[in-house]
Parts: C-alpha cells; structure tokens; sequence
C-alpha cells in the first residue's frame, strides 16, 4: 500500500474516532499565564474554550479595522492594503485584499529542514491563540475559532524549523504552521503527515478565506522561539535538580568532603542560588553514614567542591529568563497592531526576537556549564582514586569498564563549547535592506534544543558512573534518598561486573532520569 493511500485510510478511521481528552477545558481568558500554565496545558491538551471577553475583544477590534478600511482612498496602512518589507510602499487594491493574504502565507512558507517537535508545535498554536485573543491583531474571531479546532481536534501543522530570522516575527515556520488553516500544508494524523485538504475535507472544514491583515497577524510573532523557549525551562529545570541530585551522588561515591556545602560559606557571598545548590546536596547528603568517615584529602576537586557556585550561576539564569518567557507569553507580537479604544493603528517593531534571542543563548550557555561539571565529576569517578578501581570496573585492563562512556561525555560537551558560540551577535539584512538588524532568535532556540539534549546524556552518565562507583563500595550506609534512587535506577540498568554493551545503557538511564519526577525522599524518581 502506498503512502498516499494509508494517509487517506488514516483520515477516515480518525474521522470515525474522534480525539479523546478527558480533561477540563481551558478558557482563553485575559488572565496572566505563567509557564507553567503552557507546560500543563501542552501536556494535558484540554479542549480549549473562548471566554466573552476574549471573544469580543477580538469582535470589535476586527470591526475597528473595517471601518478603517474605506476603499482604495483610505489610508495606507502596512501589512492591510500594502506589500510587505521594502514592498510597503506598494499599495494594493481592496479588492485583492484577501489574495494578499493568501500570498502571504503560501510564499513565506518556505521552511527546511527538522519538523519541530510536537509538543513545541502545540506550545506555537497555543501562544498564538493567547496572544490573537488579546484583540489587538485585528482577525476575524472564526480564525481563532479555526486555530482552536485544529487543537481540539489535535490536528497538528507540520512545521519545519529552519527558515526563521527572529525578526519579523518567526516568518517562515508560523507561515506552515497556519496553511493549514486555507487548505494547504500539511497536518500530523496519528503522527503521520497527511495534507491538510484531505484532512478538511475529512472534518467537512471549509478552508478559510483570509481577510485584510489576517495573513501578517498569523505570521508576525514570536511563537517559534517563545515555544522553544517555554519548552526548553522545563527540561531545563528537570535539568538543575538533577545536576543537584548528581552532585550529591557522585560525591558520596567520590567519598569527597561536605564543608563546601556548609550554608555558612554560601552565607557571606549573598548568592542566593549557590544557597540553595548547597542545601539540595546536603538534603540528598542527609542521614549517610559515608560521610561520617574520615577523609584523607584535605579538599576536592572544583567540580565537586564549586558545584554550589557553578550550578548556582546556571539556576541564576533560569530565573531572570523565567520573567522574560512570561512577559512574552502574555504580549501582543504582530505588526501593525491596533487599538480601537484610542482610534489607533500603529506599525513598530514587537515582533523583534531580540528580548528572546539573548534569553535563549545565556539559557544555552547556562546548560552547557551543567554539562561540563558533570562530565568533570564522572572524569574523577574513573580515575582509579578514592578507593574505586579503575574506570569502575573489576580488572581493568581485560575490561574497559566506563572509559568510553566518558569518551561520549566529552564529546557531547565538545559539541556544545561550539554550539554555545552566540547567533544573536550575528545579523544579516534581508528584505532589500528595510530589515536590517535580526535576532537570529530561532536559530538560539534551535541550538538551545540541541544543547539540552547533550547535557541530558552527559548527565546520564554520571548518573551510571555514580551508581557503578557506590555499588562497588557497597550501598549499605550511603544516604538513604540516594539509595533510593540507586535502587529505582537498577530496575532500569544493571550493575557491571564485566564489559557490556553500553549503547542501551546509556539511552535507559536517561529515559529513566528524564521521563519522571525527581523525588529525594528515598522513594526515587517517579
């Protein structure tokens, strides 16, 4: 059976079952969403609702640019009945409005190219809806409607995720991201890319004929980076309590001291963030009988004795780029934007990236570093000091033990020392020169994703390394929390007593740390 033709039988049998949430709607409101909110909602996918005020909101700013819209001896206004870029001094008739539209849509969707992930996808549709609902954009109210219903109906644009200059809004990929809304592009069904004609078809949906600026509305905006972004702070959090939890681990494995931990030191530097690195350690740390054994070296190494100051430093970011995301998921970021209660239409510049762009580079950078510590302290594990065996294996030599996996580490680390070089420090015009200074924020995102995926298997590692070193001490007596999550991670990973096929290994101790809660009350992860 072709391609095609299981598209089309996936079509109809979808039509038949419809999607099954059972979770309680969500209402587009006004109200200030934190990123929590987006995190909840792209997991749990609720139906999502419209609220009067959003949806009159939305009524009477539609209604305000009509009557603006006189003919063809009104006012010119960017993006409604002009070009677009340096083509905004090209006035375009009223009755070709709509095709402007169109042609908006279909010529700057020219992305290449990785798909985007789903759950950043639904974030874009999400945030869109959120900021269209505003009623500062000037769409009709059945396009949000329509965007709403490929979300209920959880008929996902695909989107490919190159092509964005974080500029003028993310162009290219909120372009496919909307076609299907007018019949074309293609949409995800059951995962699987079928073209969105048949799928309207399907649903007896009617494509859309854009109005005046509803094109430029969709299509300006930060969505694509804003959903990295928001996606990115909750891996990136999972992240900074495991590098917390690592920590602790590997130090007790490493037998290392625990004064560097004392809230004293932390208390006459003021870095709140290092406080708290050092409180989490000391929480895992707690009630082990490891660390009540004399230590003969007098101080360790930096990646275990400044964890506090370095994890610190990367938690320290997560919180200053937490208020950026939150203020940006509760903006209006197209062009020209509207305000009928003032009699107002202004052309500026809110879908500029540049706020974003250098969030997601110092987020990137702040992965990086939770990345390179680690792979520092898994480093030290294998060194054959301390009293562990060399490369944590019994007879070193006939086996190689964790060497490699180490090998994997640096490279990983490697890897992200050159991605972290900054795009935003990059521009290059475009549009003839009326667009000559760009973020370059979804190329930022694009590397963010890239990075926490490395330090997510860096982290991994030591994870494996940490457990192999306490198990060939023996678990009895190290902290109770930490042998909870030594006993849930042997569920997942064997013990090594001789070489093994380390590939699966290394991809279940991830699945194992970053598909679950991470709990220190002794009853590990999940």
């Amino acid at each position: 059976m072709d391609s095609e033709s299981a598209s089309k039988i996936r079509v109809n049998e979808w039509k038949e079952t419809p999607y099954i949430r059972g979770v309680k709607p969500l209402e587009i409101t006004n109200e200030h969403w934190g990123i929590e909110q987006v995190w909840k909602s792209v997991q749990n996918t609720p139906q999502l609702t419209l609220s009067k005020d959003v949806a009159q909101a939305v009524a009477q700013c539609r209604a305000f640019l009509e009557s603006k819209l006189t003919g063809d001896n009104g006012p010119a206004i960017y993006g409604v009945n002009t070009g677009f870029g340096d083509l905004a001094h090209t006035r375009v008739g009223s009755d070709e409005l709509s095709a402007l539209q169109r042609n908006l849509l279909v010529s700057h969707a020219c992305g290449v190219g990785e798909v985007v992930p789903t759950e950043v996808v639904r974030a874009m549709v999400l945030l869109k809806i959120k900021a269209l609902g505003k009623g500062h954009s000037g769409v009709r109210l059945e396009t949000v409607e329509r965007l709403m219903a490929h979300w209920n109906a959880n008929l996902l644009p695909v989107v490919p995720s190159q092509g964005s200059l974080g500029a003028s809004g993310d162009l290219a990929p909120l372009s496919h991201m909307v076609l299907p809304l007018i019949g074309e592009g293609e949409v995800h069904v059951e995962g699987i890319p079928v073209p969105s004609h048949e799928v309207l078809q399907a649903k007896g949906w009617t494509p859309l004929q854009l109005g005046a600026k509803e094109g430029l509305a969709l299509i300006n905006g930060t969505q694509l980076m804003l959903a990295y972004g928001v996606m990115a702070m909750e891996r990136l959090e999972r992240i900074a309590d495991w590098a917390d939890a690592l920590c602790a681990w590997s130090l007790e494995a490493w037998h290392g001291r625990i004064e560097p931990f004392d809230v004293d030191i932390h208390n006459l530097r003021n870095q709140s963030n290092a406080a708290l690195v050092a409180s989490n350690v000391t929480d895992w740390l707690k009630k082990s009988q490891w660390q009540q054994t004399p230590r003969e070296q007098v101080q360790d190494p930096y990646s275990f004795r400044c964890a506090p100051q370095v994890h610190g430093a990367s938690r320290n970011t997560l919180a200053f780029a937490r208020t950026v995301l939150e203020n940006e998921i509760n903006a209006v970021t197209d062009n020209p934007l509207i305000f009928p209660e003032k009699d107002k239409v202004l052309s500026g510049g809110n879908f500029h990236g540049q706020p974003l762009a250098l969030q997601l580079e110092a987020l990137a950078l702040a992965a990086a570093e939770w990345g390179s510590i680690s792979e520092r302290r898994t480093f030290k594990l294998l060194s054959g000091r301390q009293g562990l065996p060399a490369f944590l294996v019994a007879n070193p030599g006939l086996n190689s033990g964790f060497m490699i996996p180490q090998y994997t580490a640096a490279s990983l680390v490697s890897q992200n020392k050159q991605l972290c070089a900054p795009n935003v420090v990059d521009t290059i015009d475009s549009s003839n020169g009326q667009e000559d200074h760009v973020s370059m924020g979804a190329n930022a995102a694009l590397k963010l994703w890239k990075v926490l995926d490395n330090v997510e298997q860096v982290l991994a590692i030591e994870c494996l390394s940490a457990a192999q070193a306490c198990d060939l001490r023996g678990t009895k007596g190290m902290a109770p929390a930490l042998e909870g999550l030594q006993r849930s991670l042997r569920r997942e990973v064997p013990f090594l007593s001789q070489d093994a096929y380390m590939h699966p290994h290394l991809l279940a101790a991830k699945a194992w740390m970053f598909s679950r809660e991470l709990s220190n009350d002794g009853h590990s992860a999940g």
